[in-house]
């Protein structure tokens, strides 16, 4: 479904991303992983269109990315939850997520499906976005992003800022979307939650990919850990 290969980016004249490379198949979830500031974010934005690459290539569906505005690589079925979840403020929960609806490739996603799988957003459908806690606010970006009925759907920090039981609770959904044969990518910290999900991971370092491979790898493993992940 995706294929990254040499991806270099960077903002202005700061190169960040040197050699970027990894795949995501159909219904597969694929985890980036590292310390702060790696790439982790950058890789996202540049795959989304908000970082111009400067090298490499970025292949979707068959279709290559690289130059295409953030709308038309969205329109092609990429489904972006971003760090900071970024809702609109001012507009309501049901005005969020009708605001970027489509149903190109199948109405799997409806309003009445998100407030099926998040029920918390149905009860407060009429607040609007600033009103809401962290993790319904959560919830919504993903809602959001599942209204444009993705063929990959990526979030960064996925779980960011979030308490306990909130996690487990958008955990919980992102496995109920897995099963449902959703391909994921998928940033955040939380390591264990993430192996437990994830079909492969990618290890980024100082922009480069340093490891990839399965959960049963990376847990047979733990210099993988204590090199490049623990801080």
């Amino acid at each position: 479904m995706l294929t990254i290969e040499n991806l270099q980016a960077g903002y202005g004249e700061t190169p960040v991303l040197f050699d970027i490379g990894f795949a995501i198949g159909t219904g597969e979830v694929v985890t980036l992983l590292g310390r702060n500031g790696m790439g982790k974010t950058t890789t996202i934005r540049a795959l989304m269109g908000l970082v111009r690459p400067t090298g490499g290539t970025l292949v979707f569906d068959g279709r290559a990315l690289t130059g295409l505005p953030s709308y038309r690589i969205a329109q092609l079925g990429l489904g972006l939850v971003p760090e900071g979840r970024q809702v609109f403020p001012t507009l309501t929960v049901r005005e969020n997520l009708v605001a970027t609806a489509a149903a190109r490739f199948g109405e799997r996603w409806t309003l009445d499906r998100v407030y099926a799988f998040f029920p918390r957003l149905a009860e407060r459908r009429g607040h609007l976005g600033s009103q809401l806690s962290g993790g319904e606010q959560q919830m919504l970006a993903i809602g959001r992003a599942l209204m444009t009925n993705p063929k990959l759907l990526i979030l960064d920090e996925a779980t960011e800022g979030l308490a306990p039981l909130i996690r487990a609770e958008i955990w919980a959904c992102l496995k109920r979307l897995r099963g449902e044969g959703q391909a994921i990518l998928l940033v955040d910290k939380h390591l264990d939650a993430m192996t437990k999900l994830a079909d492969r991971h990618v290890v980024l370092e100082k922009g480069h990919v340093v490891w990839s491979g399965s959960s049963a790898a990376l847990a047979a493993d733990p210099t993988v850990r204590q090199r490049w992940l623990q801080v």
